[in-house]
């Protein structure tokens, strides 16, 4: 029969709807309030100027972009043309920005920045959304203050590693069941 010879292809519908509701615009804290995001250095992202996170502190900046978040530890080169269009950032820990000094110095931060998105990818590389956001809440933990990973919305960790927020919310109450 011919059909046997020619794969069939399966029509997929694409959606055109554009929403102009971003999933930004409704962060709430854990605690019902407003998050407070420094617009300080979100407008020295957005001059163009590259700075890198202090790697002598336990700090980082969550970058949230329009589809997704990323996440610069210490040492990590943040700025420039690369996070141009970050839309929000969100400081965790005593956050200390530094000037690179030489050519070279900025250039390590680079790597640095390059081996923090691939932390995150390899988080999002496990099939099961619930072992994404576990494994990421357990990175976060490990470093960060209890406390301070607690007042993260929870769709801060969906857009860091490419999950609902309800399924992040699942997993902070009732722990990651594989």
């Amino acid at each position: 029969m011919d059909s046997e010879k020619h794969p069939r292809y399966q029509v997929t519908m694409v959606s055109t709807y554009y929403s102009d509701k971003n999933c930004l615009d409704s962060f709430v804290m854990p605690d019902g309030t407003e998050p407070t995001y420094s617009s300080d250095v979100l407008t020295l992202l957005h001059s163009g100027q590259v700075l890198i996170v202090n790697s002598r502190r336990r700090n980082g900046l969550i970058l949230i972009k329009r589809y997704h978040a990323e996440f610069a530890g210490p040492g990590a080169a943040v700025g420039g043309e690369y996070d141009a269009d970050c839309q929000m950032v969100i400081p965790i820990g005593n956050l200390s920005l530094l000037t690179p000094e030489s050519y070279e110095e900025r250039q390590k931060a680079y790597l640095i920045r390059r081996q923090w998105i691939r932390l995150i990818k390899q988080i999002t590389e496990h099939t099961l959304p619930q072992q994404r956001v576990q494994k990421i809440l357990d990175q976060f933990e490990q470093y960060f203050p209890q406390d301070a990973v607690a007042n993260l919305p929870d769709e801060v960790f969906a857009l860091l590693v490419g999950v609902l927020p309800q399924t992040v919310g699942m997993v902070r109450r009732w722990g990651n069941r594989e």
